[in-house]
């Protein structure tokens, strides 16, 4: 679909530098952009780039001199990649499903499904299931007995969805995620070794082989508005009352949410980060890929953890933390720069020790 940089310039909310009415069809690296694409030039290093394709038009940051770039037309935004928001939903050319339920599609009789609903090839809605308006359905996906999902909720090939889940509206789930599978919630019929360890941090006293009895989960799961929720993504159903994960939330791929979790607002939590059940994160959490959050902590608002970081015990509100065991990066930096040093350390005391022996034999 072809598009005036005019018009790319007035959906990021500014003006167009140059050749407004110049058409484009598409967006490009400055380096393989050809005539009918715009060049994201968003930093210097990027723009640096412009000679080697064939733009005529580029987004640059402010105060780039674009004439002497050689271009016709311009966008100037002064956060670049805040304006990647609004270009690339400007240009997304969506999935291709069409509006309406596939052939090959199986909907429940009482299940209802708001106007403009689209339910793909091979999907499955379940009793008493509650489609809001606008909603897309991908292929192979699966809406279980009497969950609601909001308006304009896009659900990817594959998803999957349990029972009385309740999802708000504008949610994005990608491939393969699973919202609403049972809890992973075990008990055996004494106290076992694992409860031992837990009171005596280390001893587990005499061991016996017990079997494990499942526990039901008899929650569910409840997602509020504007909640994305990544590849293989697992979020479980809590066992009495609800996992919950708040408004705007973003949930990366291979990120697992255990039972009873209750995960705040604005959060980003990257890939293979992991949840024991009942955690509570606060609002405004940054979780980087692969940390681990212990079951049944408390994370305070506005917590940032580095990438690896396990979190094994509650974090108040702001805290930037780092490492395993989890201590404030700043802490947790400085005590890796001296285990660094220990092999020199060492070296140095042994030379130490030579010389006061070296002068005990001589005197």
């Amino acid at each position: 679909m072809p598009y005036t940089v005019g018009k790319i310039a007035e959906s990021l909310g500014v003006t167009a530098l140059g050749d407004a009415s110049l058409t484009v069809d598409g967006a490009a690296e400055p380096a393989e952009a050809t005539e009918r694409e715009i060049a994201l030039a968003l930093k210097p290093e990027y723009a640096n780039d412009l000679p080697l394709g064939n733009a005529r038009a580029a987004i640059l940051f402010e105060g780039a001199d674009w004439k002497s770039m050689g271009l016709k037309a311009a966008i100037q935004v002064p956060r670049p990649r805040y304006a990647m928001v609004d270009l690339t939903k400007l240009m997304n050319p969506g999935q291709g499903w069409d509006v309406g339920i596939h052939p090959t599609a199986v909907v429940d009789d009482s299940a209802k499904l708001g106007e403009g609903v689209s339910v793909g090839p091979l999907s499955v809605i379940c009793a008493g299931a509650d489609i809001g308006s606008g909603t897309v359905i991908g292929p192979q996906s699966y809406i279980g007995w009497n969950s609601r999902i909001g308006i304009n909720g896009f659900l990817r090939e594959g998803t999957k969805i349990g029972p009385r889940v309740t999802i708000g509206d504008r949610f994005v789930s990608q491939p393969g995620a699973v919202i609403g599978g049972d809890g992973f919630s075990f008990v055996t019929e004494n106290e076992s070794s694992v409860e031992r360890v837990q009171e005596s941090l280390g001893d587990q006293g005499e061991h016996e082989t017990q079997q494990y009895f499942r526990i039901h989960s008899l929650g569910a799961v409840s997602i509020g508005d504007d909640v994305e929720i990544g590849t293989l993504a697992a979020v479980d159903r809590g066992t009495i009352r609800d996992t919950m994960i708040g408004d705007r939330t973003k949930i990366d791929n291979l990120v697992h949410i255990g039972h009873n979790c209750i995960i705040g607002n604005d959060c980003l939590i990257c890939g293979h980060t992991g949840f024991a059940g009942s955690a509570r994160i606060g609002n405004n959490v940054v979780l980087g890929g692969q940390t681990g959050v212990n079951n049944n902590i408390i994370v305070g608002d506005n917590v940032i953890a580095g990438g690896g970081t396990k979190l094994l015990s509650n974090v108040p509100k702001g805290r930037v933390m780092l490492g395993y065991p989890a201590m404030k990066m700043d802490d947790y930096i400085e005590a890796y720069k001296g285990f660094r040093r220990l092999k020199r350390l060492f070296k140095d005391v042994a030379e130490l020790k030579r010389r006061i022996k070296s002068s005990d034999i001589a005197s």
